[in-house]
């Protein structure tokens, strides 16, 4: 067998591998003295280093930039149904498992919203969904109804420490 096919014969391939260069290590080195530090500064000391994006106290790049944009945290899940898409479904009752089966909205919806856009002809009952208010008069007005989503309850506020009781 070759001795290239045994552990103690594997080496790295010719060139690959280097020694290190060690500065600070006298003047015949090239790199003695200052180590290729340069003179002075906050980089040529121990530990002085700095933040990335760190400007010398200038106000940095990304602080001098306008924040721009806004992503909605819910917007990916949330979707809008027109008046002309419930107008085309054979259903009265509507809410949004009727909407993902008849493939009006898609699968991952969490939450849907009526707008008003299209006509609708047919009474329909909409169940747990969200409906602008031109949506609202122009279902009303075919003789549908809309059932509002219950309201969103706020936060609590708790009694001031001293009035709290110790949890038993």
């Amino acid at each position: 067998m070759k001795d290239s096919l045994r552990l103690n014969g594997i080496a790295p391939a010719e060139g690959a591998k280097h020694a290190k260069k060690r500065v600070g290590r006298g003047i015949g080195s090239g790199m003695g003295k200052t180590a290729g530090r340069g003179h002075k500064g906050q980089k040529s000391r121990s530990g002085g280093f700095h933040k990335v994006g760190f400007e010398g106290g200038q106000m940095p790049m990304h602080r001098r930039l306008p924040k721009r944009g806004f992503k909605a945290p819910f917007g990916k899940f949330t979707e809008e149904v027109r008046l002309s898409d419930l107008e085309r479904m054979p259903i009265e009752e509507i809410d949004l498992l009727a909407l993902k089966q008849a493939g009006v909205v898609s699968e991952l919806a969490r939450q849907a919203k009526v707008i008003l856009s299209g006509e609708l002809t047919s009474k329909k009952q909409i169940r747990g969904l969200g409906v602008t208010a031109g949506a609202k008069k122009a279902i009303e007005s075919v003789g549908g109804v809309v059932h509002e989503l219950p309201p969103v309850e706020k936060l609590r506020k708790l009694p001031p420490k001293a009035k709290r009781q110790p949890a038993v």
